[in-house]
């Protein structure tokens, strides 16, 4: 049934702000109406209490898979290679459609490989070409990159994802082994010369998630997610690649936590600042995002409440439009995840998807003057910071410089100084806990020699961004 659309309001006089202000103080005694109503996340971003209207921000409106909206991708970073690949195996046939390889010799942070041989180990049985694998290995991102490249040497159209990322590897290290420059160069060389072999591949990774997980607001880890991006889309016109190319082999990175709403408008954000720097460039695309859950937010007490801050992290992705999402395990903050745990992560995911149905609407949140105006905010606010550490010579320069663990620690330190409710820690605890089962493992067992990663010259420094967690002082007290 339809009909003419009525409009209650035109029979009334529009209302100046003003006014309603008066209203609101009235009733509010004398208290100011900052003080009352508003309110500020983790970053100082404030929050009205009511919305009439939001800026417009640049929109993802393409059709979203009706089935796949997005790609659920999984993270192993278990040192035992045999057993990494069996988790790789286990998660592709129960709805993963691609992995994340965390790769570490030493095997304290990652798959315990230091050559092609090895890294073949744990993708053994897997098809590169239906189902993409991502890389996360530091320093050693070239090496492993063309280890990828050497085991899909027989499927060219594979869409590998190489995840170059020495910033990232800087910035939480505190050391670079040899010149930052140099390390940029490595990896844009590696990059162009894989990606004629391998024209679908992704190279880079610009993440601002290292500034996320050491306690950084969101106006910061966007700025240095889109600063990393500038200094690897130069490096890779360096190595001969054109801006069209280069930008094109870039994908953005962004950690949520359980906050939905920030993290909804922090991927729309993401995409408006990728927007911007494009068409500054003469270039237009759309950005790819990855989405990885918060390891900050996690605790120790009560792990099982973390189930629903990953959720709402997957959530926040979801509308928010991410290409990939990687939802951590309810355990991480307790150990590697067993079989259980990581059934629990790829199952949230399957669930946002195939039952909520999440991914039906392109860019749901368009429109919401909340949303808008957080997204504007942020988008605002990393901008700003980001051309301001243009000016001063580019990220590289604001890392060394201390610039950016200033702003971290000036977050981390106001959320420390008042802490607020976390369930299962200081909001209804649990005083007799059932111990979480875990995977155990020994990384001596299965370290290897690795590949020198030192380039020749002066090694760079920065004040590392350490990983933290939010609720650890709470759990300590």
């Amino acid at each position: 049934m339809s009909g003419p659309v009525l409009s209650l309001a035109d029979d009334f006089e529009p209302s100046p702000r003003a006014e309603w202000l008066a209203l609101v103080e009235k009733t509010l005694k004398g208290q100011p109406f900052e003080e009352a109503l508003e309110s500020r996340t983790l970053g100082g971003l404030k929050i009205e209490p009511l919305y009439l209207a939001g800026p417009a921000n640049p929109r993802d409106l393409r059709p979203r898979d009706r089935d796949r909206p997005w790609d659920l991708r999984t993270v192993t970073a278990h040192p035992d290679p045999a057993m990494a690949n069996a988790q790789i195996l286990k998660d592709l046939e129960q709805g993963a459609a691609s992995v994340l390889v965390k790769i570490d010799p030493q095997g304290l942070a990652g798959v315990a490989v230091g050559d092609a041989a090895g890294l073949g180990r744990v993708l053994d049985g897997v098809i590169l070409d239906l189902a993409p694998v991502a890389l996360d290995a530091g320093f050693l991102g070239p090496r492993a990159a063309d280890w990828l490249a050497t085991l899909a040497k027989a499927a060219p159209g594979a869409p590998l994802t190489f995840h170059m990322d020495p910033v990232s590897a800087f910035a939480r290290s505190g050391a670079s082994p040899g010149p930052m420059e140099s390390h940029l160069v490595s990896a844009a060389t590696v990059g162009a010369r894989l990606l004629d072999i391998h024209p679908k591949a992704s190279l880079m990774l610009a993440s601002g998630s290292v500034v996320h997980e050491a306690g950084g607001g969101e106006v910061e880890e966007l700025a240095v997610m889109i600063a990393a991006a500038a200094a690897y889309a130069r490096a890779l016109v360096r190595a001969g690649l054109t801006m069209d190319q280069a930008l094109g082999a870039i994908t953005l990175g962004v950690s949520l936590d359980g906050e939905y709403f920030t993290g909804i408008a922090k991927v729309r954000a993401a995409r408006a600042l990728w927007a911007r720097m494009t068409g500054a460039c003469g270039v237009s695309g759309p950005a790819r995002i990855e989405v990885r859950s918060s390891g900050r937010m996690l605790t120790r007490k009560d792990a099982w409440t973390n189930l629903l801050r990953i959720t709402a992290a997957g959530f926040a992705a979801a509308v928010g439009g991410a290409d990939s999402i990687v939802l951590g395990a309810f355990t991480d903050a307790l150990g590697l995840p067993n079989t259980f745990a990581r059934r629990q992560s790829r199952n949230t995911q399957l669930v946002l998807m195939e039952e909520a149905h999440l991914g039906r609407v392109a860019d749901p949140a368009g429109g919401c003057a909340y949303l808008e105006s957080l997204t504007d905010q942020m988008a605002r606010g990393a901008w700003a910071r980001f051309t301001a550490m243009e000016a001063a010579g580019g990220i590289i320069e604001a890392l060394s410089g201390g610039d950016v663990a200033r702003a971290v620690a000036e977050t981390r330190d106001a959320w420390l100084a008042a802490p607020g409710k976390v369930l299962g820690v200081n909001a209804f605890p649990i005083k007799d806990q059932a111990p979480i089962a875990v995977e155990t493992a020994d990384p001596a067992a299965f370290a290897v020699a690795g590949p020198e990663v030192r380039l020749p010259g002066p090694s760079a420094a920065c004040p590392p961004l350490t990983p933290m967690r939010l609720a650890a002082a709470l759990e300590e007290a």
